[in-house]
């Protein structure tokens, strides 16, 4: 006998919910071509009611990207995502957060995931894929999360883009997300963002600057990855959560 919706409702209530998105404000980790964010009150209760004005990329926080921020020949903003067929996904966990703690250069590879495999099982089809690190738990810290060097040569972990394309087409996966403010590993980043350029220019989505990740089963969670819907944004704030199985 199938639940009624205000069931099924009930029923998720009394699972555990992981939220998976930072508070933001100007002094929040972003990537280095953008400014701080600017939160100015425009009206106060000395007016009858209370607003902020709120200047900020589409990229800051915990956002998502849709195909169209890096490929033009891919016209799907933010507003064009499904919110059922899209925007909640089973959630699969890699977590590299032990490695990442050794060598925060570190990359995702397809040998990875397959030894990931061998201990959690296939990654399903339709999958969101989130690659743990336990970067986010530096968000507090602009200058601990870059981790530039002498030289300014930032160091933080990513993707590989075989790892990529591994989850899309050997796995079939949706979308992606990490817990950095870019896809590739810094280091690799020197013929430009081909992981984040391969993801959107294959009509994917992915979530960046994800957090708690480490609350989260490497299977069995559902993502919800819930943005405003701004027209023709290529990109925007996001909250992002998780439902977590028994």
């Amino acid at each position: 006998m199938s639940l009624t919706t205000l069931e099924l409702l009930a029923a998720l209530k009394q699972k555990k919910w992981v939220d998976l998105t930072h508070e933001f404000g100007a002094n929040s980790p972003h990537f280095p071509a953008f400014n701080d964010a600017e939160f100015k009150t425009i009206f106060d209760h000395s007016d009858g009611f209370f607003v902020h004005q709120y200047n900020f990329p589409g990229q800051y926080g915990t956002h998502i990207d849709p195909p169209i921020h890096f490929a033009k020949d891919q016209p799907r903003y933010v507003n064009d995502l499904s919110l059922k067929q899209e925007l909640v996904l089973p959630l699969i966990v890699i977590d590299k957060s032990t490695e990442v703690a050794e060598n925060p250069d570190f990359a995702l590879l397809p040998e990875h995931i397959l030894a990931w495999e061998e201990q959690h099982g296939r990654i399903p089809a339709g999958s969101f894929v989130a690659l743990r690190t336990d970067w986010s738990k530096r968000w507090g810290d602009k200058q601990a999360f870059a981790n530039p060097d002498q030289t300014g040569q930032n160091h933080y972990p990513g993707w590989s883009l075989e790892a990529l394309k591994f989850i899309y087409e050997q796995r079939a996966a949706l979308a992606n997300g990490h817990e950095t403010f870019d896809t590739d590993a810094a280091i690799y980043q020197q013929n430009g963002l081909i992981g984040e350029l391969y993801v959107l220019s294959n009509n994917h989505y992915q979530i960046e600057l994800l957090t708690n990740l480490d609350q989260c089963p490497p299977t069995g969670a559902v993502i919800f990855c819930i943005p405003a819907k701004p027209e023709k944004s290529p990109g925007f704030p996001v909250r992002a959560f998780a439902i977590l199985p028994d």
